[in-house]
């Protein structure tokens, strides 16, 4: 499997972005995954990089983006924190990525069952990680639909919470960045939220 070069990234539509990534998701679960050279990829990225998507995730060690995406070295930008949560360097970061290097396709991926969710839900107070978890917050207020048993030990109100978060990461995202919106205007790129199975390994991407 070849590594992305500067004319395959640029005639990458966004549509086509989020289709390599669901391909590669597929290939995942099914264990069929690309046989790469890494040693030849290193050499190839050497002098540059062109990767089609960027990818926020959270630091959760069953979520490696490259790894359930099946993609190689220089072939997405990976950003990875706590409860997938966002801040002005992630978003920078972001920007970076899509306005400088050239990227089609921001995907902020949450994951069910996640730590940190969980810890929001229970008011985990732990050093710095209490102000991080602060940002998880507005979505626990935001999930109406569960009216008893809002902690922690219930998995599924955890992975609403979840899903909503990664809505409220997009918003914040598209809330700060003129750079991000007009590149969405524009038709540049677009931005997706997505969710990770933990327990299939699947991926699925959010319609709206």
């Amino acid at each position: 499997m070849k590594t992305i070069s500067k004319k395959d990234q640029h005639n990458i539509t966004p549509d086509q972005a989020i289709d390599l990534l669901h391909k590669g998701n597929q290939r995942f679960i099914q264990n069929l995954r690309f046989n790469r050279n890494l040693l030849q990829q290193v050499n190839e990225t050497a002098e540059g990089q062109y990767p089609f998507a960027a990818i926020l995730s959270c630091i959760d060690s069953r979520t490696p983006a490259e790894l359930i995406f099946d993609q190689g070295l220089g072939d997405i930008f990976s950003i990875r924190i706590a409860g997938n949560i966002v801040n002005d360097d992630i978003i920078g970061s972001l920007e970076f990525a899509c306005k400088a290097a050239g990227s089609k396709l921001i995907v902020v991926l949450g994951h069910t069952n996640c730590g940190a969710i969980k810890g929001a839900c229970d008011g985990a107070d732990l050093g710095l990680l209490t102000q991080l978890l602060e940002k998880i917050k507005p979505a626990i207020y935001q999930e109406k639909t569960f009216k008893e048993h809002r902690d922690g030990s219930n998995l599924a109100y955890v992975n609403e919470v979840a899903k909503i978060n990664i809505r409220n990461s997009i918003e914040k995202i598209l809330g700060k960045s003129t750079i991000i919106k007009e590149l969405i205007a524009q038709e540049s790129i677009k931005i997706i939220g997505g969710i990770y199975d933990v327990s299939s390994g699947e991926v699925l991407f959010f319609q709206d």
